[in-house]
């Protein structure tokens, strides 16, 4: 069981300002965290591979594939206006 003082050493380390009675719920709390967290630690994991993640990654993105690109007359052939084979935009910043 963490000690009230630990408690509030971690409060500190985080600079969270804790109530006695905050203190005393987080003392529990932690303690029950750290209390699991030894008991995983007995488990014998001599046999099982080390994973960064137990979910089967599936990237739900398209392959990244090499295409052909557009030309520049297929790019601005719908373009409202166009100069020198750029768009044409209306200006959004007054000029001063």
């Amino acid at each position: 069981m963490l000690t009230t003082e630990e408690v509030i050493h971690i409060a500190e380390l985080a600079r969270l300002q804790l109530t006695e009675v905050e203190t005393e719920k987080f003392r529990g709390q932690l303690s029950e965290v750290l209390d699991y967290v030894n008991l995983i630690s007995e488990l014998d994991l001599t046999d099982v591979d080390p994973t960064h993640s137990v979910i089967t990654k599936h990237s739900a993105l398209r392959k990244d594939e090499v295409h052909d690109s557009l030309t520049q007359d297929q790019l601005l052939k719908n373009a409202p206006e166009t100069d020198s084979g750029c768009f044409r935009v209306p200006a959004i910043l007054d000029e001063t």
